[in-house]
C-alpha cells in the first residue's frame, strides 16, 4: 500500500466566543488558511487535487459546501474541486483521514484536508432551532426503530459526559484540577511560542484567545450546566472560531515537487461505541488502533485527545494507563477550544509540531464524537 505524507499544517488562532475571529465569514476564515497554505508550497495550485474540509451544522455563512467556498474564496483556481464532511466532532480528522486514503489508493497525489468552523456566527443550538422549526424536538424524534432499540435514555453529550464522570470517579474537585491543568499547560506553550509556527495570523490575532487566567476558586463558583451534574463551563470543551489545514500528498508528488514529508501517516481508522454514552469510543477505538498498526502505548511518543469534557479525557487515561504528562502537552480544548469541524485539523497541527519540537517518532490522536464514534490517526515523524 502506498503512504500517505504530511507535508505541511497550519492553523488560526482559536478566536473566543464573540472576539476577535466572530465576525469573518466562515468561507473567509476557510481560505485564510488555505491560502497560506498553497502560497508555502511549490506546488502549482491549478494541480491540487480536491480540498477536503470537516464542518459541523452547514447551515447559515457554512453552508453551501464551505470547502468548495473556502478555496474560491481564497481566490484560488475554479477547476480545483472541495467537498464538505460531517463526521459530528471527528470532522476534520476524517477529512485528513479521507485525503490519506485517497493518496493511499494512488487515485489522488495531492489533497488538502483540514476544517472551519465559526461558532460565534453558527451556535451548537442553531441547529437544534431549525429542527424545532420543522416540528422535531430532538434527532430521534418519531424513529420507531431508535426508540425500541435504546428507549428513552437521553442523548446528550451533556449527559453522557456525565455518564463517563461517575462511572470513572471523576468528581468535581477532579476535572477543575484537571481544566486548570489545561489552562497552565496552554498559557505556558504560548509564552514560550511553541504554538508560533503553527498559527497563521488573521485580523490582528496572532496567539490563541482561549486560555483563561484561572483558578479553582473561580471555578468552584460556576453553576453545574444540568442540576445534579458534576459538570460545569469550567471543565467543558469552550465554543469558538477557526479554521486548520494540512497538505497530504503522495511519494510521486513528493519527487515531482520536491517536497520534504515532514511525517507519514502509518495508521487511520474509525470504530463506535454506546451512542448513548456517546463519548467514550476513543477507548476502545485506541485498543483496536494499536493492534492494527502492531504498536503499543509504550511507542506513542505524544497523544492528543479532544478535551470535549474533562471526564472523558480523564476517563480515557484512567482506560489507558498512558502518562498525563505526555497527553495534551500544550492544553486541551478546554483551553485552547472545541472549534466543531476544525478541531481535528487543530489537533493534529499542533501534535505534529510538538513531535517536532521534542523530536519524538509516534504521535496518537483520538476524539470522541456524535453517535458514539471515534477517529484514531498515527503520524510518524520524519
Amino acid at each position: 500500500m502506498k503512504t500517505a505524507y504530511i507535508v505541511d499544517a497550519l492553523r488560526t488562532p482559536t478566536g473566543k466566543r464573540r472576539g476577535s475571529l466572530a465576525d469573518i465569514h466562515g468561507a473567509d476564515l476557510g481560505a485564510h488558511v488555505l491560502h497560506a497554505l498553497v502560497e508555502r508550497n511549490a506546488i502549482p495550485a491549478d494541480e491540487y487535487d480536491d480540498v477536503i474540509f470537516g464542518c459541523v451544522d452547514t447551515i447559515g455563512p457554512l453552508a453551501g459546501n464551505i470547502a468548495r467556498s473556502s478555496w474560491l474564496a481564497a481566490g484560488l483556481p475554479l477547476q480545483v474541486p472541495g467537498v464538505t464532511v460531517d463526521r459530528q466532532c471527528g470532522s476534520s480528522q476524517q477529512a485528513v483521514h479521507f485525503a490519506a486514503q485517497a493518496v493511499m489508493s494512488g487515485t489522488q497525489h495531492v489533497v488538502v484536508a483540514g476544517g472551519v468552523q465559526t461558532m460565534s456566527r453558527i451556535p451548537i443550538s442553531s441547529a437544534m432551532l431549525a429542527g424545532q422549526a420543522l416540528g422535531f424536538t430532538d434527532p430521534f424524534s418519531g424513529s420507531v426503530g431508535w426508540r425500541e432499540r435504546f428507549g428513552e435514555q437521553p442523548v446528550s453529550q451533556f449527559h453522557a459526559a456525565k455518564l463517563i464522570a461517575e462511572r470513572w470517579g471523576c468528581t468535581r474537585s477532579d476535572m477543575e484540577a484537571y481544566a486548570l491543568e489545561s489552562h497552565r499547560r496552554a498559557r505556558h506553550a504560548q509564552a514560550q511560542g511553541y504554538f508560533d509556527r503553527e498559527i497563521v495570523p488573521i485580523a490582528g490575532l496572532a496567539v490563541d484567545e482561549t486560555p483563561r487566567d484561572t483558578s479553582l476558586a473561580k471555578m468552584a463558583e460556576l453553576e453545574p450546566l444540568e442540576p445534579g451534574s458534576p459538570l460545569t463551563a469550567a471543565v467543558s470543551s469552550q465554543t469558538c472560531d477557526a479554521a486548520a489545514a494540512l497538505l497530504v500528498v503522495s511519494e510521486d508528488a513528493l519527487k515531482r515537487y520536491n517536497l520534504t514529508p515532514r511525517a507519514a501517516i502509518r495508521h487511520l481508522s474509525v470504530a463506535a461505541d454506546d451512542p448513548v454514552w456517546m463519548l467514550t469510543a476513543p477507548i476502545p477505538a485506541t485498543k483496536l488502533a494499536l493492534k492494527k498498526a502492531g504498536l503499543t502505548l509504550a511507542d506513542i511518543d505524544l497523544v492528543e485527545i479532544n478535551e470535549a469534557f474533562a471526564s472523558v479525557a480523564m476517563a480515557w487515561l484512567k482506560e489507558t494507563g498512558y502518562p498525563h504528562e505526555l497527553t495534551n502537552v500544550n492544553g486541551g480544548a478546554i483551553a485552547l477550544g472545541h472549534p466543531l469541524g476544525a478541531t481535528g485539523a487543530r489537533l493534529m497541527t499542533t501534535l505534529l509540531h510538538e513531535l517536532e519540537r521534542r523530536g519524538g517518532r509516534y504521535g496518537l490522536q483520538t476524539m470522541c464524537e456524535g453517535g458514539g464514534v471515534a477517529n484514531v490517526t498515527i503520524i510518524e515523524r520524519l
